[in-house]
């Protein structure tokens, strides 16, 4: 089917291996993973180190960030090393990738994974409670975004993954998240929007949207608001931070050459109902 981008010599053809599994092969790629000491995004570096990428996890407060990537580096005999850097400061976010890209050679990857959840966006949360998720949620993907962005273009190419969520696209129940969710339905319209933007520099920009994960996050809330989720959710249960791997190796492997502005639900069902 021809597009009015038809004559457009940019968009460049991939050279693909006919073997599937090749196409998974990440082997010597460069990945920054933000918020990659968490649950979901550590889960996510073991599973792109394990297809042969170097890793470089982004933290701000954990304190066993050393000993993660040592064991990502053990066990799947690729490089990894940690980062300070508070995604809210586009100035830290610029740092520490230029750090990375000193360390590593390049940038193929960059996962845009922090993210917080607290109360606000009610007319009796606190206003600054609004202004930290932003920040962190929103604000953080757009500086990430923006510093891989110029290096992607550079290189003419890389691969822009974001963390959103299913609260992007339903209101969830019974616990009040307007920002969170507001921040995760922007998250999705910006990775759709930069990804028509960067195809003029061979560079894809998608999201994966999880639902409830079986995370630290998640780990303090009451038994009784669990059980509500699992109601709402097909599957009723939670899923293991596992079970996104295959969604971002896909997204980032030469397996999703033509896909771009797409976002992955990984949530049981939820959205279904």
């Amino acid at each position: 089917m021809g597009s009015i981008n038809e004559g457009n010599t940019h968009w460049a053809q991939p050279k693909l291996s006919d073997s599937v599994l090749k196409m998974f092969d990440m082997t010597g790629k460069v990945v920054i993973i933000t918020g990659g000491t968490g649950g979901i995004g550590y889960e996510v570096a073991r599973g792109l180190a394990e297809a042969g990428a170097n890793i470089a996890l982004f933290y701000n407060t954990a304190r066993n960030s050393d000993d993660l990537v040592t064991t990502i580096a053990k066990d799947f005999n690729v490089k990894a090393k940690a980062y300070k850097c508070s995604v809210e400061s586009f100035e830290e976010v610029q740092a520490q990738t230029e750090a990375v890209v000193h360390d590593f050679g390049r940038l193929d990857v960059m996962i845009a994974n922090a993210g917080i959840s607290i109360p606000a966006g009610g007319i009796d949360d606190e206003v600054a409670n609004w202004h930290t998720t932003m920040n962190i949620n929103l604000s953080g993907a757009y500086y990430c975004a923006k510093v891989a962005g110029s290096i992607f273009r550079k290189q003419n190419s890389g691969n822009l993954i974001f963390t959103a969520s299913m609260s992007g696209h339903i209101v969830n129940t019974p616990q009040s998240q307007a920002c969170y969710n507001a921040s995760k339905a922007a998250m999705i319209h910006l990775s759709r929007s930069l990804a028509t933007d960067w195809t003029s520099f061979n560079a894809r920009v998608n999201s994966v949207s999880p639902g409830y994960i079986d995370t630290a996050i998640s780990g303090s809330c009451p038994r009784e608001m669990k059980d509500q989720w699992h109601k709402l959710t097909p599957m009723h249960r939670e899923g293991d931070p596992r079970e996104l791997k295959g969604a971002y190796l896909y997204l980032a492997s030469d397996a999703s050459t033509f896909t771009t502005g797409t976002d992955i639900v990984v949530d049981g069902g939820y959205c279904c109902w």
